[in-house]
C-alpha cells in the first residue's frame, strides 16, 4: 500500500499594501488574555500604591524636618551649658557686674559716656511711643509721689463712685479735668 500523504493544496494569497491602510494603527494591536491581566495588575498596583507612596514621601520629609529641629536643639541645649558653666567661673561674674550693672571697686571712679551712637543729624531721636527725646534736663511740673499718695487716699476714703472721681494730673500740663487741654 502506497503511503497516503494529506494533499496539500497551495493558494495564492495578495498582501495588503501598506501604503494605502484604511485603518489607524491602534487597530493593528492584539491584546491577548495575559497582557490584557497583566495590564489590570499594574493599573491596580498604581491604584493602591500611589496614595501610600505619597504618604511615605511626606511622613520621610517630617522625619528629616523634625530631625533638623532635634540638632538645633541639641546645638541650643550645649550652648546654654556653656553659658551656665561660665557663670560658675568668679571673673566672668566679675566682669558681668562691671559691664550689665556698673559696678566698681572702691576707690575706682565710673565714667558713663551717653551720645556717642552715631544717628543721622536731620532725625531727631524718639521715644518708644514716638515722641521726640528732649535733649535738655527737665524738672517735672507734678509731685508724682504725692499724686499718687493723694490718688490712693482719696479713692479709699471718698464715697463717691468710679465714674464720679478724676484721676490725677501726672502728665504735668497742669490740666486737672484729665482732658490734656491745657488752659
Amino acid at each position: 500500500m502506497p503511503s497516503q500523504k494529506p494533499r496539500v493544496r497551495r493558494v495564492p494569497v495578495a498582501m495588503p499594501e501598506s501604503g494605502t491602510s484604511e485603518h489607524p494603527w491602534f487597530r493593528s494591536i492584539r491584546f491577548s488574555g495575559f497582557s490584557l491581566l497583566m495590564l489590570a495588575i499594574i493599573v491596580l498596583f498604581v491604584v493602591v500604591l500611589a496614595p501610600s507612596l505619597r504618604t511615605l514621601i511626606q511622613q520621610q520629609e517630617q522625619i528629616a524636618q523634625q530631625q533638623r529641629e532635634v540638632a538645633s536643639q541639641k546645638a541650643d541645649v550645649s550652648q546654654k551649658k556653656k553659658d551656665v558653666a561660665r557663670w560658675d567661673d568668679p571673673a566672668y561674674i566679675e566682669a558681668q557686674a562691671r559691664d550689665r550693672l556698673l559696678y566698681v571697686y572702691p576707690g575706682e571712679e565710673s565714667y558713663l559716656v551717653m551720645g556717642t551712637e552715631s544717628t543721622k543729624a536731620d532725625s531727631t531721636p524718639t521715644t518708644d511711643s514716638g515722641t521726640p527725646v528732649s535733649s535738655t534736663v527737665q524738672t517735672p511740673k507734678v509731685d508724682w509721689v504725692q499724686a499718687m499718695l493723694s490718688s490712693v487716699l482719696t479713692s479709699g476714703l471718698t464715697e463717691q463712685t468710679t465714674q464720679d472721681l478724676v484721676a490725677p494730673d501726672v502728665s504735668g500740663t497742669g490740666d486737672t479735668t484729665g482732658t490734656g487741654d491745657t488752659k
